[in-house]
């Protein structure tokens, strides 16, 4: 497993904005596209260059916090 499987990743369609949203609320506050598998991937991306940064700069990871159905279960 990946470090940043740890993270809870997801993406949205905006009616606001009319655009998709990718987020990771833990690591980042969002990127946007046209298309959401392409977006999602993108994602991935990001959040990996992300920990690579932490990681280069010595600081801990975030600790992931994010939990769907937390509030519920």
């Amino acid at each position: 497993m990946k470090q940043s499987d740890l993270y809870h990743k997801w993406v949205e369609w905006s009616e606001q904005d009319q655009v998709y949203i990718g987020k990771c609320p833990d690591l980042i506050s969002g990127i946007h596209g046209d298309d959401p598998v392409r977006l999602y991937s993108e994602l991935c991306e990001v959040i990996d260059d992300v920990l690579q940064y932490f990681e280069k700069e010595g600081r801990a990871f975030p600790h992931p916090r994010i939990r769907p159905m937390q509030d519920v279960a």
